[in-house]
């Protein structure tokens, strides 16, 4: 989805979501450090590990709001955010998630009427991000990357939330 800053935005505003980390994840380097991973030298993405409750909010909205809060036809790109660790990528820890993901992107595809170039991988490591990392749009809110592309977006969002499910605030 691009930049973890913004991924963990727009999804804490969902209830049912109980916690979210920065990290990097579908790459081959072990505990990479966020200066590894621009190198672009460790196949690692920026991505964000959510915890959810699944009588709240369903695998599948969280699939919904996936598709809807980003741009999944440019590889490596989200907006003015280049390289592989932006690309667009859906890490599924199970068949059932697999299944559902790739059903999602299939129906994503025929929506758009064009590829999209969304990765669909299994899980096999998460690497938490450093702690500067975390929460980074609630703690700062007021720099420029967080009122000129986060802000927006969560605007966007808020005034058309997925079909499936509405923000908590």
């Amino acid at each position: 989805m691009g930049c973890f800053w913004c991924a963990q935005a727009l999804f804490e505003k969902f209830s049912g979501v109980t916690h979210i980390d920065c990290g990097y994840a579908g790459g081959h380097t072990e505990n990479p450090t966020y200066e590894d991973v621009c190198s672009d030298e460790t196949g690692h993405a920026e991505v964000v590990r959510i915890t959810y409750d699944p009588a709240k909010i369903t695998y599948q909205q969280l699939l919904d709001i996936f598709w809807d809060v980003h741009d999944p036809t440019t590889p490596n790109q989200q907006g003015n955010d280049m390289g592989t660790q932006y690309r667009s990528i859906i890490l599924y820890e199970n068949p059932g998630q697999k299944r559902l993901a790739e059903a999602s992107k299939q129906a994503e595809e025929t929506k758009l009427k064009m590829p999209v170039a969304t990765e669909i991988v299994p899980l096999t490591a998460f690497y938490r991000a450093e702690e500067y990392h975390q929460e980074y749009f609630k703690k700062h809110p007021w720099l420029p990357y967080c009122l000129f592309v986060i802000s927006p977006k969560l605007q966007k969002l808020e005034a058309h939330p997925p079909q499936s499910i509405k923000p908590t605030n």
